[in-house]
């Protein structure tokens, strides 16, 4: 008797473990499911980010393609820049509207035509460097106020050249903190002082 006594009460313990076990199983699937709704929910509510991201990114290219032009009249390298100038209307050709708030978008719409016009007349009239300096001047405001507006991914100088255009003087950004005026080229390399920093 004490033998059945025994026999039922270890049976009961290991049934009662078995179901704990059971429990627990379902408990820790319950668990391991948990986290896969929360990266979801969080991807969910992280999309906004992530457009503007790829705003920032094409706005990046458009900057980087600007900077090119600036490197390029800074050497007084006509050529280069109109290069960069072709490559930075093709950024605004590409670039997507579609990722912007409407109060970014009004901006971008603003900007956009008279920026990529500029880029165009620069592109289009390599071998005459006046020229395009005349436009390099009136692009250089656009893509200050794109930047302000959208950020370029980097650290940007705001400099100005105070000798430019029978000293009516003129602005443009740059990547770095040291002076390498486009306006005047090699003639005057280091004419001009950083106004603004943007970031």
């Amino acid at each position: 008797m004490k033998n059945i006594i025994l026999g039922i009460a270890t049976l009961t313990t290991v049934l009662t473990a078995c179901g704990n076990s059971s429990s627990d199983k379902k408990e820790n699937n319950i668990i391991a499911q948990q986290p896969a709704v929360l990266i979801s929910d969080t991807a969910t509510k992280q999309a906004p980010a992530v457009a503007e991201v790829k705003a920032a990114i094409s706005i990046k290219e458009i900057l980087d393609n600007y900077l090119q032009i600036k490197n390029a009249f800074a050497k007084d390298n006509s050529a280069n820049a109109a290069t960069a100038a072709n490559e930075m209307a093709k950024a605004f050709a590409n670039f997507n509207k579609s990722a912007l708030t409407a109060e970014q978008a009004k901006i971008y719409a603003d900007i956009e035509d008279d920026a990529k016009e500029h880029a165009e007349h620069i592109g289009s009239n390599g071998g005459n460097i006046k020229h395009q300096r005349e436009h390099f001047d009136m692009l250089s405001k656009d893509i200050y106020q794109l930047t302000k507006t959208f950020g370029g991914g980097k650290k940007i100088y705001y400099d100005h050249c105070p000798m430019y255009n029978n000293n009516k003087g003129a602005y443009w950004l740059s990547e770095t903190k040291e002076i390498a005026n486009p306006y005047l080229g090699k003639a005057m390399p280091t004419c001009g002082t950083v106004k603004e920093e943007l970031k």
